[in-house]
């Protein structure tokens, strides 16, 4: 699958020899189904894509010596490797976007939208913050994920539905917007 993202992600292997798989965020295609009353159901397939930003993260209070054991390096950057946001990402993440139809998304700013709320490893109710994009690549619809990560409260913002996006989208209508 060709695309202007990773399609496909190696794994990071740690300072230990610890191999952490990231092949569950490889590229993928989504199909969501609208069902409507009056008219025939719409189909809407993306290309998802994510970033390096779901499983990375650079925290002010690391050294530099513990930034580069931990530094992962993509075509676009390198950061170092966050085993929770992996974690999450793992736990979560392709589930969280394969019923994006089903979840609460609100506009996150910068013409991105986020879906949030799961139970972290301690079964704890927290927000995760997971913001996308959506946009046409190559005459197909594509969906990528810019990052994903906790966050301690509630992030605001108004709520859209997907299938609005999807059909604006696809009618090369603007995209909602706050």
């Amino acid at each position: 699958m060709k695309i202007g993202e990773v399609s496909k992600w190696h794994p990071f292997v740690d300072s230990e020899g610890t191999v952490w798989d990231l092949s569950f965020l490889d590229a993928h295609e989504a199909i969501f189904t609208h069902k409507c009353e009056e008219k025939k159901d719409r189909d809407y397939k993306f290309i998802v894509s994510y970033s390096s930003h779901c499983f990375c993260k650079d925290y002010p209070e690391q050294t530099e010596l513990e930034k580069q054991r931990l530094m992962y390096p993509s075509p676009r950057e390198s950061r170092p490797f966050c085993k929770r946001r992996y974690l999450l990402a793992q736990r979560y993440l392709k589930n969280i976007i394969l019923t994006l139809d089903k979840q609460r998304i609100i506009h996150a700013g910068y013409g991105s939208y986020a879906v949030l709320e799961v139970l972290d490893e301690e079964s704890r109710s927290i927000y995760y913050h997971v913001p996308f994009k959506v946009f046409r690549e190559n005459k197909k619809f594509r969906l990528h994920i810019t990052s994903a990560y906790p966050v301690m409260e509630k992030p605001g913002g108004k709520k859209v539905g997907f299938y609005v996006i999807a059909y604006n989208l696809a009618h090369n209508k603007p995209l909602p917007h706050p």
